[in-house]
């Protein structure tokens, strides 16, 4: 009996933010259409209308103004509580389709469909399902490896004739080869824009000049990430999937203000808010952390302006994944660095030397034990009624560092005030 072979497929939702828009706005269809990022600066989303006119991806909004007034393009503020919902939903059906899956992001997903004999049925039924239960257009991908299923979603946006299903263990060495030379190099996952342009002067061009390489040569000067790149492009399966996320060694969490501020206070306002996402995260992964670092900017493209950019780490004798103590000794950290005089754009937190909550070692010496009880309560209040709900008193308090979000949308999946309504 002949093995069958390796099917890995990608699904990936397409122009995701702005096809998110456009489930509770059909008036959006066919029209051109921006989400920007955080503070309504760059665009991070364009539908294809908007490609067409050659709006190109990151570009500061405020360099398009007249394009967008002359077109009359629709800009929203990014709403990332619509898009995580949407995603959850998303990614909850596409489950049902394979007893693997690893989410990849918010709008991608690897599925391994090696074994069924119905694959590209199972593909156009779980793209066409996702479209017609949540409304999100999805492509669907298929090859041997995750680089290869990568480059077959890539055929399955941009070819016509695929109805958004490539499947490339279906294709002859001869069509893959064909494929292949007709995909720019930096398509490949994991290739960017300046090995891109180090490939390029090599003579690597497309896809196919890649996958026939000298490996070892190209190992030599690019490292063993490279190596497996190739090998994946020849259909090797280097890099396998995780169906269960590896906890992070590492959590930042940080936000550019929607204007400068000056105060201590309102820097404290937005380090709690931090800290407290963050914790939950960590929570989340059953973790803990040992090292806390606390920093603050001001905005370097105001050359006008002082420039200050302070950092401390703090060492916690016991670990914790406690909110109000990973407050307590950010603000503490805060007031070492803060000075008067300087107009701060940005400030964040770090929580690393993360290990196991089951591997906690209580100090010998401390007067207090770890209490996880009130935090798994907080956690499980704000899981229920939405987050929020129950925080720490001085957790976002204060609005003036906020982000700027002058059009965005409402959260019609996730809050009862905000559902849409028909009339």
């Amino acid at each position: 009996m002949a093995t069958l072979p390796r099917s890995i497929a990608l699904v990936d939702c397409n122009n995701f933010y702005v096809s998110c828009e456009r489930v509770f706005r059909p008036d959006l269809q066919n029209r051109p259409v921006l989400v920007l990022s955080n503070n309504d600066g760059c665009v991070v989303s364009r539908s294809n209308e908007a490609k067409e006119f050659g709006i190109k991806m990151a570009v500061p909004v405020f360099q398009i103004r007249d394009l967008v007034k002359q077109h009359g393009i629709a800009v929203f503020s990014s709403n990332y509580v619509l898009y995580a919902d949407l995603s959850n939903r998303v990614m909850s059906i596409l489950q049902e389709y394979s007893p693997v899956q690893e989410v990849y992001s918010i709008d991608e997903t690897f599925l391994d469909l090696t074994g069924f004999t119905d694959i590209n049925e199972r593909a156009l039924a779980m793209r066409n399902q996702v479209f017609q239960h949540i409304g999100i257009p999805v492509c669907v991908g298929i090859g041997p490896t995750k680089t290869l299923a990568k480059l077959a979603n890539f055929v399955a946006k941009r070819h016509p004739r695929s109805n958004g299903v490539c499947n490339f263990n279906r294709y002859s060495p001869t069509q893959i080869n064909s494929v292949l030379n007709n995909i720019p190099v930096d398509e490949v996952w994991g290739i960017g824009r300046k090995l891109s342009a180090t490939l390029e002067s090599l003579n690597i061009n497309c896809v196919a000049q890649l996958r026939d390489a000298n490996v070892a040569s190209m190992r030599a000067r690019f490292g063993v990430v490279m190596e497996k790149t190739i090998r994946e492009l020849r259909g090797e399966c280097c890099i396998d999937l995780e169906d269960a996320t590896p906890a992070k060694k590492q959590i930042i969490n940080s936000r550019s203000f929607g204007r400068s501020v000056t105060e201590i206070d309102d820097l404290q306002d937005a380090l709690a808010h931090f800290v407290s996402n963050a914790a939950k995260k960590l929570r989340e992964q059953e973790s803990i952390t040992a090292m806390l670092q606390v920093f603050i900017q001001t905005d370097r493209f105001r050359t006008d302006r002082s420039q200050y950019c302070p950092c401390v780490s703090i060492p916690l004798t016991s670990p914790t994944a406690n909110t109000m103590k990973l407050q307590h000794w950010a603000l503490g950290g805060l007031k070492s660095i803060y000075k008067t005089g300087y107009h701060y754009k940005k400030a964040g937190v770090i929580l690393s030397e993360i290990s196991a909550a089951s591997h906690w070692q209580g100090d010998l010496f401390s007067s207090t034990t770890e209490n996880s009880t009130l935090m798994r309560t907080l956690d499980a209040l704000n899981d229920r009624y939405g987050k929020g709900t129950v925080k720490i008193s001085q957790d976002g308090s204060r609005h003036s560092w906020k982000m700027r979000q002058e059009s965005k949308s409402p959260e019609y999946t996730t809050n009862w005030h905000e559902l849409p309504s028909c009339h």
